[in-house]
């Protein structure tokens, strides 16, 4: 356990604060939702910020959508990250197998068809974490502990988790931003359902001979998805799909090994590669809350809804969570009522269930439909997206959904502040 003296407390704490368990982006833009709108927050967070803070290249990114850019220029951060960040101009996705070659882009998606810029932007974790951790030491109303919350329960009007250290918290509401195995929803009796794609994602950052151009490729391939997301310079993130047994099997290769396994599904279209920075793997499964409330308990992010990254919607997914509960929260603290009754809690849940169910059965649907190699499938799918293609109005429509344009918006994701 770690020391208390060395956790970082803003301001003391009260009893009407909004209580934040788990640390990551998602509870940090809610902290700092709640505290830009006049609101207390208490961020309870296990992993020392020193760990968080990492200022080497590691290869990890976040492909962010317009409308969570905007969500990060209401908070103030945007600014902090632009200059890190990579615009995604187009968007070209292929089907085939590895070794096709130079992917010969089946659809493309061209951000010149809308009118809101970029589709959106890829940063890397340590630039967006930085940021946030940043804001939140600034933050007056933030009050942000290093420990691990090991019960909670709700007393009257009030939600009371318990520290490992023996400190009681009392608040008005409890949020879980604990991620898919989140501790805060098994506390509350809220059951999951899901099941594994028997699929692991490996994820790294090669260098490349040849300029991207802000081009962001998703190549389909009976294993499962290859996604290439263009970092600025040259240099991309990759998160490759293989079945769990092949994909363990190259995670234990040595670099070069490993390279070369990567190389013929990647191609030669940006000339030669090597790998940068670290490299990680990870299992891939459907995880849903049945409910994203209990008694004095919403959950946002992986708590409520862990998802297939073959979109590259996760985050952004979690941080519209965390806009639209910010917002029922504030909405309902102006008007006088409290925060964590079922009424207020229900509007939340009301607001994002649809939502995030649609983007599950979707991503869901899509492995499903791509991961294969079944000769009437490839061709279903392959004469589906040349007519996507093929229809301007669709197409535009794809390309605003993708950048989290359309739907019931909240204020955040509108570039609004609360």
């Amino acid at each position: 356990m770690d020391n208390p003296a060395d956790r970082t407390i803003v301001r003391p704490m009260t009893a009407r604060d909004i209580l934040i368990v788990g640390g990551g982006l998602n509870g940090s833009a809610l902290a700092l939702a709640l505290a830009q709108a006049g609101l207390g927050a208490t961020l309870i967070d296990p992993t020392p910020e020193s760990v968080h803070r990492r200022s080497d290249f590691d290869g990890r990114g976040y492909a962010l959508s317009a409308g969570s850019r905007r969500m990060l220029e209401a908070l103030g951060l945007w600014g902090q990250v632009a200059d890190h960040a990579q615009p995604i101009l187009d968007i070209r996705v292929s089907d085939g197998h590895a070794g096709d070659g130079a992917w010969p882009g089946t659809l493309h998606f061209d951000h010149a068809e809308i009118e809101d810029g970029p589709m959106g932007h890829v940063v890397e974790d340590r630039h967006l974490r930085g940021a946030f951790l940043d804001a939140l030491e600034g933050a007056e109303r933030i009050t942000r502990i290093e420990d691990t919350v090991t019960s909670q329960s709700v007393e009257g009007a009030e939600v009371v988790l318990a520290l490992a250290d023996g400190t009681a918290l009392p608040g008005v509401l409890a949020v879980g931003s604990d991620g898919r195995s989140s501790g805060t929803a098994t506390r509350a009796g809220i059951r999951r359902r899901g099941w594994d794609y028997g699929q692991t994602a490996l994820v790294c950052a090669i260098a490349h001979e040849r300029p991207h151009e802000g081009c962001a490729h998703q190549f389909f391939m009976p294993e499962g998805p290859l996604a290439v997301l263009p970092l600025p310079g040259n240099r991309s993130s990759i998160v490759w799909t293989e079945r769990t047994a092949r994909a363990a099997k190259i995670a234990a290769m040595e670099d070069d090994a490993y390279l070369a396994v990567l190389h013929p599904r990647f191609g030669d279209f940006l000339g030669e590669i090597g790998l940068e920075g670290e490299r990680f793997s990870y299992p891939l499964s459907l995880s849903l809350a049945q409910s994203f409330t209990a008694p004095r308990i919403a959950l946002v992010g992986d708590a409520a809804h862990g998802v297939h990254p073959i979109a590259g919607q996760g985050l952004n997914a979690g941080l519209k969570d965390v806009a639209a509960l910010a917002q029922v929260l504030v909405e309902a603290a102006r008007r006088g009522e409290d925060p964590g009754t079922p009424d207020v809690l229900a509007r939340y849940q009301q607001w994002r269930r649809f939502d995030t169910a649609t983007l599950a059965l979707a991503t869901d649907g899509f492995n499903r439909l791509f991961s294969n190699d079944n000769p009437l499938l490839r061709l279903g799918r392959d004469l589906g997206m040349g007519l996507v293609g093929k229809v301007p109005a669709l197409r535009r429509g794809l390309i605003r959904e993708a950048a989290g344009l359309t739907g019931d918006l909240p204020d955040l994701m509108r570039g609004l502040p609360l």
